[in-house]
């Protein structure tokens, strides 16, 4: 049999597959938040006082007491138990950018040995799973074991539905015995505590009396792949590093622009109507669904919510997309760069910062040179990101984003801030102590009658910023797709709380020197802009006159690498940044870097074991078995005089060498180590092993274009790209 039955197989499967079939959609207002244990359902199910508490614990983060927490157990075990759920867990997020889970039964025996089920206050405060199996960064030894999961009454509770039964899954932090944060929600609320604090300080400053609590708000555009699982288990590299390490580009790939917002094919919106359903059963609420730029890349994304909601319902999401996707015979890549040559996938971040009292604070209106409030507050980002543009690549950095983070599909890794026209010159002109009424947008007219006319937005939009203003919130568009949402949102609610902190100091000697409030803003935004304006660029990004000016003339960092960037964790100011906002304690902060560190290493260490053994065990003997081919055939042809051109067996033959030379240095390298610190490990993985491996692939996918198919067991890019 040839080498490439499997392939020829798992086409002529695809090619004859049918879209799995699903029940009719119900009407949205039916299924929405089914699952969900939120205010409504409480409402219903509690007492007035309970419910009360609850409620007010939820709105404003006011303690919950532990009476109120067993009126909340009981109810919420009777609706689980009714809709089918035997089991309860505290799910929680860990430092692996994937969620993690225990379950227990509900069941308890009395003294007949009789079950029956029980849920107490208690149970639903407190769990405690495994501290040390865990990544910690040093903060756990592997003989202290000890974590504890607790209940966040913030993020409703849900049902987990599978085939195997209902679970009713509680949302919760995570923390070792001695206190310290293992998690990634227990960050994330702090920084809105700390965010709230500042901002309050801020708005009453400025006049304001009534001041509802302030939150963050996250929408998070998701863009992944789907490969069909007959060639995704056909490859290695797929099921284990969740990208190609070999892959010659396609005779097409994205460059007629044909797939970006085309008809999406039939299995796949099938897959998304089932995935959907399941998003709006638990709440989450999917809102917009399209193709992306590159073939077999897609791209979902949810209203906006709270971010610590968010934050949790993102997660979720990953998880749904991938086993809803393996129900319907694919595999969902949300690897950040799956197939080189075509575009990868991102995860843009979508963040404001509000209340029910002032509103949207990054809502600059109809005239944002009069919106005193939303100047204070966008300054206090354009501040945070020129401070700490290092901490926010830290914070999206990981093997897989590296890929991307650059390339001509997304921002550079030099963190600036795009405003669009209209306020970049508000901006520019409290730079030069004035504030002068914004340009509109003008009409959009196209001089035909059936089009009626629109008011356009005082801006274009910067495809090329890794931060920018688009309306009413910031959009940061280098968060990696496989990536929690997590992380950029706690450096972002940090870096405000402190420039608002910065603002409020100055605001107050503005005032207790007699200025006005129009003064005083313009005074202590003219001394934010002559010191941070630098930030602010509104070119192209992906431009290397910008990557030269930035870094020389504007004093901009460039930071290419997870290598380069985790360090930032351990400068000194982002320590005192996130001690002085009661964020992340130092020991809890280095931990993060301990943990992001190894992940990066690991990561780079599994993609060259997997380059090796792919090498040695598939490709290789494809190339010997074709020349072993080639070399009879000529023999045979030169035995009846005639003479074969020999080109493509001295290609073959000369790439193969090559490559196993490669390999071989490869296999050294990786044996490597003797390393002082992490940091010089980390450089290492990223210049020398990255580099290696680049080596033996580029002789790798000359050889897939040289042997013959029949010999090629790895299904191909033009397979696995455009077969559906």
């Amino acid at each position: 049999m040839s080498a490439n039955a499997s392939r020829m197989q798992a086409i002529q499967q695809i090619s004859n597959r049918k879209p799995v079939a699903i029940e009719k959609t119900d009407f949205l207002g039916e299924i929405w938040a089914e699952d969900v244990f939120n205010l409504a359902r409480m409402e219903w199910a509690l007492s007035k006082t309970a419910f009360k508490a609850i409620k007010n614990t939820v709105h404003t983060g006011e303690p919950l007491d532990a009476a109120t927490a067993d009126v909340v157990a009981a109810a919420m075990k009777e609706w689980a138990v009714a809709k089918g759920a035997k089991f309860f867990s505290h799910i929680f997020y860990p430092m692996t950018n994937i969620t993690a889970e225990k379950h227990d039964g509900f069941i308890i025996t009395n003294s007949d040995g009789a079950a029956i089920t029980e849920f107490t206050g208690s149970l639903l405060i407190k769990g405690e799973p495994d501290g040390s199996s865990f990544p910690n960064g040093s903060l756990r030894m592997t003989n202290a074991a000890r974590g504890y999961t607790a209940w966040d009454p913030t993020s409703p509770a849900y049902i987990m539905q599978t085939d195997n039964g209902a679970t009713l899954m509680i949302p919760s932090v995570f923390m070792s015995w001695t206190g310290e944060a293992l998690d990634k929600k227990i960050p994330l609320l702090r920084s809105n505590r700390a965010m709230n604090k500042s901002a309050q300080e801020v708005l009453s400053l400025m006049g304001e009396t009534e001041i509802a609590t302030l939150n963050s708000s996250c929408g998070a555009e998701q863009e992944y792949f789907l490969v069909d699982t007959h060639f995704a288990n056909s490859r290695p590299d797929l099921l284990l590093a969740g990208r190609t390490l070999f892959g010659a580009a396609p005779a097409k790939g994205q460059e007629f622009d044909d797939h970006y917002f085309g008809a999406i094919p039939a299995r796949v919106q099938v897959f998304m109507q089932d995935f959907e359903d399941q998003l709006y059963k638990l709440g989450i609420p999917a809102k917009t669904h399209h193709n992306e730029v590159a073939p077999g890349q897609f791209e979902i994304a949810p209203y906006f919510e709270s971010a610590n909601v968010a934050a949790d319902h993102q997660q979720l999401m990953m998880t749904l997309m991938k086993s809803t996707a393996k129900k319907h015979g694919f595999m969902c890549l949300l690897h950040e760069k799956p197939f080189a040559g075509v575009n990868g996938s991102g995860k843009h971040v979508n963040w404001s910062v509000g209340n029910a009292t002032q509103g949207n604070l990054l809502d600059p209106g109809s005239t944002p040179h009069e919106n005193l409030l939303f100047l204070l507050f966008c300054g206090a980002v354009i501040r945070g990101v020129h401070l700490y543009g290092p901490l926010l690549r830290a914070v999206i950095a990981s093997a897989s984003n590296d890929h991307r983070l650059g390339a001509n599909e997304a921002p550079p890794a030099i963190l600036s801030v795009y405003l669009g026209d209209q306020l970049e010159k508000v901006f520019t002109d409290i730079k030069d102590g004035k504030i002068t009424e914004t340009a509109k947008g003008g009409e959009m007219d196209l001089g035909l009658s059936q089009i009626l006319n629109f008011e356009r937005d005082p801006g274009d939009r910067n495809r090329t910023s890794p931060f920018a203003f688009t309306g009413n919130r910031f959009e940061f568009r280098a968060v990696g797709s496989s990536q929690s949402v997590s992380g950029p949102l706690v450096a972002m609610n940090t870096m405000l709380a402190d420039s608002l902190s910065w603002i409020a100091g100055k605001l107050e000697v503005e005032f207790g020197n007699g200025a006005s409030k129009a003064e005083a803003v313009v005074t202590v935004l003219q001394e934010l802009m002559n010191e941070h304006g630098n930030v602010v660029f509104g070119g192209d990004g992906y431009s290397a006159e910008w990557h030269e000016a930035a870094v020389k003339e504007r004093g901009l960092k460039n930071i290419p690498t997870t290598a380069d960037a985790l360090p930032a964790l351990r400068e000194e100011s982002v320590i005192k940044l996130f001690e002085s906002t009661g964020v992340l304690s130092p020991v809890e902060l280095e931990s993060r870097f301990n943990v992001y560190a190894e992940q990066y290493v690991l990561s780079i260490e599994v993609e060259a074991k997997l380059v090796i053994d792919m090498a040695k065990t598939l490709i290789y003997p494809a190339a010997i078995e074709y020349l072993s081919t080639l070399s009879k055939t000529s023999a045979d042809l030169s035995a009846m005089g005639v003479k074969l051109d020999n080109t493509t067996a001295t290609t073959v033959a000369e790439h193969a060498n090559a490559m196993m030379a490669a390999v071989a240095k490869l296999s050294a390298a990786l044996a490597q180590h003797d390393f002082e610190t992490t940091e010089e490990h980390m450089q290492f993985c990223a210049n020398t092993l990255r580099s290696l491996m680049d080596e033996v692939r580029s002789h790798a996918d000359v050889l897939e274009t040289e042997v013959a198919d029949e010999l090629w067991s790895l299904p191909k890019y033009q397979e696995m790209l455009f077969i559906k």
